[in-house]
């Protein structure tokens, strides 16, 4: 499909397996599919042309944990991937470009490395993403298990004009409970920054789509991932593709 709003179907992954989190909490966790390579392959058989992909134990560890599924998974398909959780690094992320990743996400190092985000963007043009996950406005880091003082639109403003390709915003409270999207919110960061921003957490119907879509703003919400909603069949592909779309 080729469309202005993107699509990104979520694979996150806990030992190994693909599993979709409560409020991004481990000890909440149901898993979909034990092998990851094969949800790649029955997303892009759906039609989806793209994949973001969470290492959710890498997120805590801070450091790849899920590497071979995540290997797998770019073995499996040829549609862009990007990848977040535990990349704090330049050396991790030269690695994962080099391993065929189309984009790394970068959550935990936005706030505590600033500058290692904005080198990398400047020398990686297209391919550095800056993950920002928001409890009540605040930037949430460490696997959302610490929650910091600084304001989510404060720090997507800090990379404004340095390259970064998008932001993936997401509303911790809504991830996984499919009781829709935050399109204030995510308007609210489209609005601070010029940067791409994709929303995250709770995408509940297509209406959500819709809503992303048209919300308005400075700068247009250029895409949304999905995640429970779609394993659960609340969101019919076809319908969401067709409605990106429209």
């Amino acid at each position: 499909m080729t469309s202005s709003f993107e699509l990104w179907p979520a694979i996150d992954l806990k030992d190994g397996q693909c599993v979709r989190l409560l409020r991004g909490e481990m000890d909440k966790a149901t898993a979909f599919n034990p092998d990851p390579a094969d949800q790649a392959d029955r997303f892009r058989k759906m039609g989806f042309d793209r994949l973001h992909v969470v290492d959710l134990n890498g997120a805590f560890a801070g450091d790849s944990a899920n590497g071979d599924a995540v290997r797998a998974i770019l073995a499996s398909t040829d549609v862009p991937v990007q990848l977040g959780g535990g990349i704090r690094t330049r050396a991790q992320i030269d690695a994962w470009l080099e391993a065929g990743l189309s984009r790394v996400i970068l959550g935990t190092a936005a706030l505590r490395d600033p500058e290692l985000v904005k080198s990398a963007a400047k020398a990686l043009p297209g391919q550095v993403v800056v993950g920002i996950d928001a409890k009540d406005g605040y930037v949430a880091v460490e696997g959302w298990a610490e929650t910091s003082d600084m304001k989510a639109v404060e720090l997507a403003k800090i990379f404004e004009g340095c390259g970064v390709a998008g932001l993936v915003v997401t509303d911790i409270s809504r991830d996984g409970m499919k009781t829709g999207v935050n399109i204030a919110f995510t308007a609210e960061m489209a609005d601070a920054v010029a940067i791409p921003v994709i929303a995250s957490g709770g995408v509940a119907s297509v209406d959500d789509i819709s809503g992303l879509k048209n919300a308005g703003g400075r700068t247009a919400i250029s895409g949304t991932i999905l995640g429970r909603a779609l394993y659960d069949g609340d969101i019919d592909p076809a319908q969401a593709i067709a409605t990106a779309k429209a």
